[in-house]
């Protein structure tokens, strides 16, 4: 079986609604606003502050990814949000710097304060892109240089994630020294390749190697675009994702690192599809898709996110329309887009994070009026 029946739920009836998918984004954006309190942020649901210190900071699962999206979704003229954000992006990262969100963690990650998802990264690059200053750009890139080495070669802690903050800042600015950090960095990522075109991840006292966007070889991938040997480096990817698809009927599925096979954008095809888009074979791309449309959407368990949730899995038919342009997956991705907006209904508003809560959902239903994929922070800063 390439997944768990048993996560899955049936689809929802309800037919595409532009305006009902605009109402809903607005919705989510003023339950965001009624639920900040401007000293302590916002609340967070028991699965985002396991082992956790409150209030959550970090751009994955804390507040800083809850300003990033609305201050995105306010740049796009969908919602506006009646928060100071500036302020509260400053008021985050005040907090991290006096409590990381990782405090009490037993096992802390070589170079964690340098991380984009969960590190200071996260609230700086928020910080500085509402309120740009010489300060919080010279602090930006002094973590960036702190993470060239780490042995967490991957998005969410390591040098491919602080990658993406520099390109970005590059962007931004302007300025050559961000070109030159990325270089660094991009030079520190390529040295730690192995002979087979994998990577070892070294983190929370393990060692293992991966596929997926926020701990493996698609996400490093994508961290490497700016890089001239990228078209190589993707037609290697793509051979080492053949060789690992896992196929059944004209179906195809990616084993996780500890070869169990799930359906869900940080394990198994939707982050495959999404993140490998551009250069997997086209088979694999369509039969990754034509999966996650036959299992149906995670069921409430896994929610309606973009991480492990309807939202993250929606993310792949975005890629597939974008790829070969039928418009078939536009309207499933659409079909996704209801279903999870529906799920944040039945659960009750109140998640407060990019990756796992509303917000994610609010930015994928915009992507999907839109009819483009600006997978968050991976793809697209805006």
């Amino acid at each position: 079986m390439l997944y768990g029946p048993e996560l899955h739920e049936p689809l929802t009836d309800e037919a595409w609604d532009e305006q009902r998918a605009r109402d809903a984004i607005a919705g989510i954006v003023a339950d965001a606003d009624a639920a900040f309190d401007p000293d302590r942020l916002w609340p967070a649901e028991e699965w985002d502050v396991y082992e956790a210190t409150p209030p959550l900071k970090n751009l994955y699962l804390g507040a800083s990814g809850v300003i990033w999206a609305l201050d995105a979704l306010r740049r796009r003229g969908l919602a506006e949000t009646a928060i100071d954000l500036p302020a509260a992006a400053a008021r985050t990262l005040e907090w991290w710097r006096g409590l990381p969100d990782y405090a009490q963690w037993e096992s802390v990650p070589e170079a964690a304060a340098s991380a984009l998802l969960i590190g200071e990264i996260g609230p700086l690059i928020v910080a500085w892109r509402l309120a740009p200053s010489a300060e919080l750009a010279d602090r930006l890139y002094t973590r960036v240089r702190e993470n060239v080495g780490n042995e967490a070669v991957e998005i969410m802690f390591g040098a491919p994630g602080t990658m993406l903050a520099a390109q970005a800042m590059l962007e931004w600015t302007g300025e050559e020294r961000w070109a030159d950090a990325w270089q660094e960095s991009a030079e520190s990522v390529w040295a730690a390749r192995d002979d087979d075109g994998l990577w070892t991840n070294r983190l929370y006292g393990e060692t293992f190697r991966s596929l997926t966007p926020p701990h493996g070889l698609v996400g490093i991938v994508l961290a490497l675009r700016p890089d001239p040997r990228y078209e190589k480096l993707g037609r290697e990817a793509a051979e080492v994702l053949a060789g690992l698809a896992v196929r059944e009927d004209g179906l195809v599925n990616w084993p996780t690192r500890d070869g169990r096979l799930k359906l869900q954008w940080c394990s198994g095809a939707p982050g495959i599809v999404g993140a490998a888009a551009p250069y997997l074979d086209e088979d694999l791309l369509l039969g990754g898709a034509e999966l996650i449309w036959q299992a149906g959407p995670p069921g409430m368990e896994k929610g309606s996110g973009i991480c492990h949730g309807t939202a993250g899995n929606g993310h792949a038919f975005l890629k597939a329309f974008e790829r070969v342009g039928d418009e078939l997956w536009l309207e499933r991705a659409r079909r996704f887009a209801m279903h999870a907006l529906g799920q944040v209904e039945r659960r009750g508003p109140g998640r407060y994070s990019l990756w796992t809560g509303d917000v994610g959902v609010a930015l994928y239903a915009a992507d999907c009026i839109d009819g483009v994929s600006r997978y968050p922070v991976l793809e697209s800063w805006d």
